[in-house]
C-alpha cells in the first residue's frame, strides 16, 4: 500500500531531505507578486472577478498577459511598479527597476466556454491537488522548507532594514537536514545561501566575494535561524557558491509567474499536482483546493489523528463535488485512513463554492502569499492555516 511504501521510504532509514527558498526579489517571485498584486486590485474592487494573470520579466521589462472578467478598473501598468518598488528594485543602475522598466500588457476575457461551467459553481478546471502536514516545526511544516524561508525572509529584512548594507533583492537559500532511523530530524547537514550583492563586497585580489562578506551572513542571517540543538561543527556552509552575485533579479534571469510551485509548497516533501497558484482567482481550483487541502491536513495532524498527512482532492472542470478525497498518514494514523477519509468528506466543504466561503478567500490577500511560501505562516488572513476543526475532528474520530 501507498502508506507502507511512504513509511519505509522516509521513516524506516535514516537519510538526507533538501529544500529551497527564493527571496521576493528572485525574478520568479517578482513575476509572482506582480500576478498577485493584479488580482488583489480585481478583488479589492469586484470580488467575483475571474483572473488569470500570467507575467513575465526580464531586462528592463515586464510582460503582463492572460484572461481577465471583471467590473473592477485597475491601473495595471501602475499595480507592477508599485509592486516591483515594494520589493526594492528602485535603483536604474542593476537593469532593473520601478520607474524605468517597460511594461506590456496584453490581456483579454475569459472564455464563456470556461465561464459557463463555473457561473453555475463548478470547478475553474481539472486537476489534482494536494496539502501536506507534519509535526516537524510549531508550523506543521517540514523541516528543510520551513528554515530555507526563514533564511530567505531574514535576508530580505536585513536588506529592507538597512542592518547589511550590501545586500540587494535577489537570493536564494537551501537547507539539507539529516533525519535519523525514527524519521525524526537529527542535523542540519547544509546550508546553501545565495545571495545578491554590490560591488564593496568583492575582494579586488580574488574577484569574489569576500570572507568577512561570507562570515556576516552566517552570524546575521543564518545561525539565528536554525535551531541550536541541530547545529554542530560538522556543518557545510555553501556561501555564494560561484563566487560572486553582483547581477541579478530580472537582468540576470527572465522570471515568469508559476515557476516556483515547490518552493511555494512544501519543499518537495509533500506531493504537488502541478499547477501554480499565483494570478488565479479563487474560483481556480489549483489554488483554493491546494489551500483546502493544507488547512485539512494540517487539522488532522493539529488532532492527533496522524504525525504526517497528506491529502489529496481531484475535480472535473464544471462539477462541483470532487472526483477523489484521498489521505495518506504515511503509516503514522492513529485510527484507520478510511475512516479519517469519511470524516474529512463529512466535516469539511469541498465544493469551488463552498471552500471560497468557508476560507474567505474573495479579498485581496493574495500579494503576501506570493513571498515566503504560501504555507505554514501565522498571517490572519491566511485562513487555511487556523486550526479551528480540531476539535470536530477529534469528536467524529472518536479520540479523547
Amino acid at each position: 500500500m501507498t502508506t507502507k511504501t511512504a513509511k519505509t521510504r522516509l521513516y524506516g532509514r535514516g537519510h538526507l531531505f533538501t529544500s529551497e527558498s527564493v527571496t521576493m526579489g528572485h525574478p520568479d517571485k517578482v513575476a509572482d507578486q506582480i500576478s498577485d498584486a493584479i488580482l488583489d486590485a480585481m478583488l479589492a474592487q469586484d470580488p467575483p472577478s475571474r483572473v488569470a494573470c500570467e507575467t513575465l520579466v526580464s531586462t528592463g521589462m515586464v510582460v503582463i498577459s492572460g484572461e481577465i472578467t471583471s467590473k473592477a478598473i485597475v491601473d495595471v501598468p501602475e499595480v507592477a511598479r508599485e509592486t516591483i518598488r515594494q520589493i526594492g528594485y528602485t535603483d536604474p543602475n542593476i537593469g532593473f527597476d520601478a520607474e524605468n522598466c517597460a511594461v506590456l500588457v496584453t490581456l483579454k476575457q475569459q472564455s464563456p466556454d470556461i465561464a459557463m461551467g463555473v457561473d453555475t459553481g463548478g470547478a475553474g478546471d481539472q486537476g489534482l491537488m494536494f496539502g501536506f502536514a507534519c509535526k516537524e516545526t510549531p508550523a506543521y511544516m517540514p523541516l528543510p522548507i520551513y528554515l530555507a524561508h526563514e533564511i530567505t525572509d531574514r535576508l530580505s529584512k536585513m536588506r529592507e532594514s538597512g542592518k547589511i548594507k550590501w545586500l540587494r533583492p535577489d537570493g536564494k537559500s537551501q537547507v539539507t537536514v539529516e533525519y535519523g532511523d525514527n524519521g525524526k530530524p537529527k542535523r542540519i547537514h547544509t546550508v546553501v545561501c545565495s545571495t545578491q550583492h554590490d560591488a564593496s563586497v568583492v575582494d579586488k585580489k580574488t574577484d569574489r566575494i569576500s570572507d568577512k562578506a561570507k562570515k556576516e551572513l552566517i552570524k546575521k542571517v543564518i545561525l539565528p535561524i536554525l535551531p541550536k540543538k541541530l547545529v554542530d561543527k560538522n556543518i557545510i556552509f555553501h556561501i555564494n557558491p560561484t563566487g560572486r552575485f553582483e547581477i541579478g533579479g530580472p537582468k540576470g534571469d527572465c522570471g515568469l509567474t508559476g515557476r516556483k510551485i515547490i518552493v511555494d509548497t512544501y519543499g518537495g516533501r509533500g506531493s504537488h499536482g502541478g499547477g501554480a497558484f499565483s494570478g488565479k482567482d479563487p474560483s481556480k481550483v489549483d489554488r483554493t483546493a491546494s489551500y483546502m487541502a493544507r488547512y485539512i491536513a494540517k487539522n488532522i495532524v493539529a488532532a492527533g489523528l496522524a504525525d504526517a498527512c497528506e491529502v489529496q482532492l481531484s475535480y472535473a472542470i464544471g462539477v462541483a463535488q470532487p472526483i477523489s478525497v484521498m489521505v495518506d498518514t504515511e503509516g503514522t494514523a492513529k485510527i484507520d485512513e478510511y475512516k479519517i477519509e469519511k470524516i474529512v468528506k463529512k466535516l469539511f466543504p469541498l465544493t469551488p463554492k463552498e471552500m471560497i466561503a468557508h476560507l474567505k478567500l474573495r479579498r485581496p490577500i493574495f500579494q503576501e502569499t506570493a513571498r515566503n511560501g504560501h504555507f505554514g505562516r501565522n498571517r490572519a488572513e491566511f485562513t487555511w492555516e487556523k486550526l479551528d476543526m480540531v476539535k470536530a475532528l477529534r469528536k467524529a474520530s472518536g479520540l479523547k
